[in-house]
């Protein structure tokens, strides 16, 4: 397959444009102002898997934003690969923050980037990514090197629970059947260490809502005399840590499973350096649950964090007053064995019981997902292992990861298939954030490891 980077390089230019065609559109699927925008993306994902070679594409309708599907059969006898993305991104917000906006695309140089890197909003999560697959497969079709059967499934609506994938899943079963599921939704260590995504943590999301007053009251007459959502809000959500940063939610704990001393072991050999961490981030220290490091605290512990509060007045100026309600929005991210069912009512349930009696209290689930993790002795990490190392030159680290892909246990449930996640991101492209960017050689490079997994997988499964 030596011809894969012959055809990289000559088609360098068009892979890029294409992409950045691709960024321009602002899928945002958290905001109903954007549908349009939404669809016209998954038009886009559907006319290059079309252009891509794929006998059959088709726009999927659900209940919310469609599925992009396609598929190229070569022999039924021979695996199938079932390649998972999505075309939605989160919304870009604080714009005034970005350096360039987050809909017109640039690539510019970084110091982790010297070959350029695409500064735009889903540049790494997903769109980028997701397209590698695009083009992997383009080359393995156009160029007869398509070793197995391939199946696309891209969504709309990651970024907002993939709500509807769970019936598409359910009504469409036989379809979808395959061998293996491939996403690159995650990152690596470093361009110079890759790793493999061996697991993921669950998720729980809810919004609170605290009421006191029938209305918004003056500071002047009513304060100190009634009771102050925002004052009581802020000190309901400090008593949901201890000083040890342990989470005080009754039974939080009670289902997860201790990572043994030697797989921390294990973990603890990914090159990590605390100091540059911090400079990474311009943060004095770190801090998070005692008892554990900081690569653990974010990949093998389950966390709790306000994503979002407000309340009253936030407009310019000032206005003396008290609100009548405060807002926030809170995640708990969760490890194996967690179920986030269970931790949504008990932490309903807990916040509930610590508000004071003078003060009402809503609590509203949005979206949540189950904790995955990957046996890496598996056929699909084995050959995705040395898929990097025949790219790469070395063996890549299993590491778990510490977001939530919240699908990826469901395809476990419904199609009865494993999930391997090929990640090419690095922790430093601001997923999520501003300047949100993806390594042009990062980009080039998942285009050129991704058709090894398949002639690995292909070879192992026989």
């Amino acid at each position: 397959m030596i011809q894969i980077k012959n055809y990289i390089s000559e088609h360098k230019e068009r892979f890029l444009n294409e992409i950045v065609e691709l960024l321009k559109i602002p899928s945002i699927s958290a905001d109903s102002a954007y549908s349009k925008d939404v669809i016209a993306a998954a038009e886009f994902v559907e006319n290059s898997l079309k252009e891509a070679g794929c006998d059959t594409t088709e726009i999927c309708e659900t209940k919310g934003y469609p599925v992009v599907y396609g598929e190229k059969i070569i022999d039924k006898s021979l695996p199938t690969v079932l390649v998972y993305g999505h075309y939605d991104v989160q919304p870009p917000d604080p714009v005034e923050l970005w350096d360039s906006p987050p809909f017109e695309p640039v690539i510019k140089a970084t110091e982790l980037h010297p070959e350029g890197a695409i500064f735009a909003r889903g540049s790494c999560d997903d769109k980028g990514q997701m397209y590698m697959h695009v083009k992997a497969a383009e080359f393995m079709m156009k160029n007869n090197e398509l070793p197995c059967n391939i199946k696309f499934m891209i969504e709309g609506e990651e970024e907002v629970g993939s709500d509807s994938l769970a019936d598409f899943l359910k009504d469409n079963k036989e379809r979808l059947s395959n061998d293996i599921i491939l996403i690159s939704d995650t990152g690596m260590i470093a361009n110079d260490v890759p790793s493999i995504a061996t697991g993921l943590r669950g998720l729980s999301y809810v919004e609170v809502e605290v009421t006191g007053p029938n209305r918004d009251l003056h500071s002047g007459i009513y304060g100190g005399a009634v009771p102050n959502p925002i004052n009581v809000l802020s000190k309901m959500i400090a008593s949901l840590h201890d000083e040890n940063n342990h989470i005080t939610i009754k039974n939080f704990y009670d289902k997860v499973v201790e990572v043994s001393a030697e797989e921390r072991a294990e973990m603890a050999k990914a090159p990590f350096n605390l100091e540059d961490y911090k400079k990474a981030l311009d943060i004095n220290d770190v801090r998070g649950e005692t008892g554990y490091t900081t690569t653990e605290r974010f990949s093998i512990r389950p966390t709790l964090d306000v994503n979002g509060i407000w309340g009253g007045y936030t407009g310019e100026g000032a206005k003396t007053v008290i609100a009548s309600k405060a807002y926030a929005k809170i995640s708990m991210r969760l490890v194996p064995h967690q179920d986030p069912d269970e931790i949504t009512e008990l932490f309903t349930k807990h916040f509930e019981a610590i508000a004071p009696k003078d003060i009402k209290v809503k609590v509203t689930p949005h979206h949540g997902g189950l904790p995955y993790v990957t046996d890496i002795d598996s056929t699909g990490y084995r050959a995705a292992a040395k898929a990097y190392e025949t790219t790469f030159g070395r063996t890549p680290i299993p590491q778990r990861g510490g977001g939530s892909i919240p699908i990826v246990p469901l395809f476990e449930q419904v199609l009865d298939s494993k999930s391997i996640l090929m990640g090419f991101g690095l922790d430093s492209d601001a997923i999520h954030s501003p300047n949100e960017h993806f390594g042009v050689w990062n980009y080039l490079k998942g285009i050129e490891t991704i058709p090894y997994f398949y002639k690995y997988f292909t070879e192992m499964s026989s």
